[in-house]
């Protein structure tokens, strides 16, 4: 027999209590029998002993006795996953609260979590596009790298799809073969849907072609915010007019189906977060890691019942 948990010295303290009061209640009791003159009967020494044996049950279940032994079988599967983020201006805008880019980065630490045992990388654009974080398997890392996105790290001179994806494709393809297997490649565009380039739709069928699944999220509602300015406040156009910022989903929902993909949607109402993780999962990735596990079989509950069984007699 083996155990899974070692004796602590809580447990010898605690039976040394149990005992001492035990000790206390019986002379008590010895000394009521004497004032009424009655016997200290035999039964009160059976009582001692039936509590003594469930308070050892007790004690023997919180050990964990172990006897038998299972083999299980844990395999780590995992993806290549790049989370292209748009840093331009408009992400700035708070009709999400507290603002369209805080959002996101509070949603991709969530997937982060979830999305554990995968490789995980960031590219940051605006009308270009930079590597803020390569493919890693430490979420410590990410998460770090994504409290440090801010709109000021990019260019700010509008949104162009195409930079980002290409990146990202061209990173992807670099290693097809990883442990022998095809891995399962994914593109995840964030953006509040402002394109201005017209190339991004030409690249997405290389995309699919190349097997890389891919996958839109907008953030944003469609009735907007004003973009804040540079030194806060509200931003005005050349004609001093304010600038404002509507989450545009055409162009997103249209590149989610050229690569056979889906759209999923952050707004007031809605949070598609959830489901595109459950979209992540469904993909299969290749086997990292297989190694067997020797469990042992924990009988705590056979004690727990023989303690229940002295309780009750």
């Amino acid at each position: 027999m083996e155990w899974q948990y070692d004796w602590e010295l809580s447990f010898s303290f605690f039976i040394v209590l149990y005992l001492f009061f035990y000790l206390l209640y019986l002379l008590r009791l010895y000394r009521v029998s004497r004032v009424l003159g009655s016997y200290f009967r035999r039964h009160v020494l059976y009582k001692f002993l039936l509590r003594s044996l469930a308070l050892a049950c007790l004690l023997l279940a919180l050990l964990g006795p172990s006897w038998g032994r299972s083999l299980q079988k844990i395999t780590v599967e995992g993806k290549d996953i790049f989370f292209c983020v748009d840093l331009s201006e408009s992400m700035n805008t708070r009709d999400i609260s507290p603002s369209r880019l805080a959002r996101v980065k509070f949603e991709l630490k969530r997937m982060v979590q979830s999305l554990a045992g995968n490789r995980l990388g960031i590219v940051m654009f605006s009308n270009e596009a930079f590597m803020q974080c390569p493919l890693t398997y430490d979420p410590s890392a990410l998460n770090l790298f994504l409290d440090a996105l801010n709109t000021k790290l990019v260019p700010r001179t509008g949104t162009d799809f195409e930079p980002p994806l290409r990146m990202a494709f061209e990173k992807l393809k670099k290693d097809p073969i990883v442990y022998g297997k095809k891995v399962a490649k994914v593109i995840v565009l964030i953006s509040d849907g402002e394109d201005f380039g017209d190339q991004a739709e030409e690249l997405v069928p290389k995309i699919k072609q190349a097997g890389i699944h891919m996958f839109t999220l907008g953030i944003g509602t469609t009735q907007g915010g004003n973009v804040p300015g540079t030194h806060g406040g509200k931003k005005y156009d050349k004609k001093g007019k304010e600038v404002r910022s509507r989450l545009q989903t055409k162009t997103l929902r249209n590149l989610a189906a050229l690569a056979n993909g889906k759209y999923f949607e952050i707004n007031r109402e809605q949070n598609g977060v959830n489901s595109l993780l459950e979209e992540l999962n469904e993909i299969q990735g290749v086997e990292r890691e297989s190694r067997v596990r020797d469990l042992g079989s924990n009988k705590y509950a056979y004690a727990l019942l023989a303690a229940l069984l002295f309780l009750c007699i």
